[in-house]
């Protein structure tokens, strides 16, 4: 059975043993409150204007330490960038700094911020806090020194503002008519194409026929060979553009092959070639006009044939 001083002997014992044991156990080390400072660069901002805040740590060389980054609480400031500086070692102890950029939107006169180091020791880390620092607000709006607010003065008279060019509803317009042109043209093209080369075709014929009758008329006045050559070399060149062919470079025997023997080309170009190249011309106008009309009957039934085969 304990009595009351074995009991008090026994708590003693456990007291050093329990001292001896806490002895045996490395504690784990805190920087001096000296070593950690925070500053702001200057004693005073405005609202939303950027402001340094400095935050320097000095340890040992072997520590390692890591600085608060972008997502930290940095309330009421925010964060706008920072500058690490690198770290100094002088004399067995090492300084890092950093300089946050800050701004604030907030009211308050004084405005303080305090932000903490992370110290890695082993797999452990230890917050250390930093000293709180303070910087003031100025104020660029008057305070109001009497009790009641100003009287409004109402100004609801119009100023007049130069209009602008709005790009983006014309850029807008623009490839709206853009997507209605193509639209059209995959839609219609092929009908267009088509409207646009007959109107070609009967533009140029109505072209020839005029030409051709001045021609004839002109050999007709003055009976000169050469009015009819030009005759015979616009009724060549108009059916090599409506046909696209090369009739125009051939012989007479060449254009009537290629015809296959059209009675009235045959003999129309027979008549022409005796009268321009044989020099056997004649009084007789009916011959050299039943050549001029057979001509231009052919060119007609072949710019028929075309314009039909263009419409189908």
């Amino acid at each position: 059975m304990s009595t009351p001083a074995t009991q008090g002997r026994g708590r003693a014992g456990w007291v050093l043993a329990a001292g001896l044991l806490l002895a045996g156990i490395p504690a784990l080390a805190q920087p001096p409150a000296d070593e950690l400072t925070s500053r702001f660069r200057r004693p005073a901002t405005r609202v939303g204007e950027i402001i340094d805040y400095e935050l320097s740590y000095r340890h040992a060389p072997t520590q390692e330490i890591i600085f608060p980054d972008s997502t930290a609480d940095f309330a009421p400031f925010e964060f706008v960038g920072k500058t690490y500086l690198p770290t100094r070692t002088r004399q067995g102890r090492s300084l890092d700094r950093a300089i946050y950029h800050l701004r604030t939107f907030a009211l308050d006169s004084v405005q303080n911020l305090r932000l903490s180091v992370t110290v890695l020791q082993g797999r452990d880390t230890l917050l250390v806090p930093a000293p709180e620092a303070r910087v003031r607000l100025l104020r660029t709006a008057p305070l109001p020194t009497a009790a009641e607010p100003p009287v409004l003065r109402q100004n609801t008279a119009l100023t007049p503002v130069r209009p602008e060019f709005n790009y983006p509803y014309w850029l807008a317009g623009a490839g709206l008519l853009a997507l209605v042109a193509l639209g059209l043209f995959l839609g219609f093209g092929r009908r267009l194409r088509r409207r646009y080369q007959l109107y070609k075709l009967r533009k140029n014929h109505a072209y020839f026929l005029a030409q051709y009758a001045r021609h004839i008329e002109r050999f007709s006045l003055s009976r000169s060979l050469t009015n009819m050559e030009r005759a015979i070399t616009l009724w060549k060149n108009y059916l090599s553009v409506l046909e696209n062919n090369t009739i125009n470079s051939l012989t007479t025997k060449e254009v009537v092959a290629h015809y296959q023997n059209d009675k009235d080309v045959n003999m129309s170009l027979r008549i022409a070639d005796r009268v321009i190249y044989g020099n056997q011309f004649t009084d007789e106008e009916a011959e050299t006009d039943l050549a001029f009309v057979l001509l231009r009957n052919f060119a007609e039934r072949r710019y028929e044939l075309v314009v039909a085969r263009l419409a189908e």
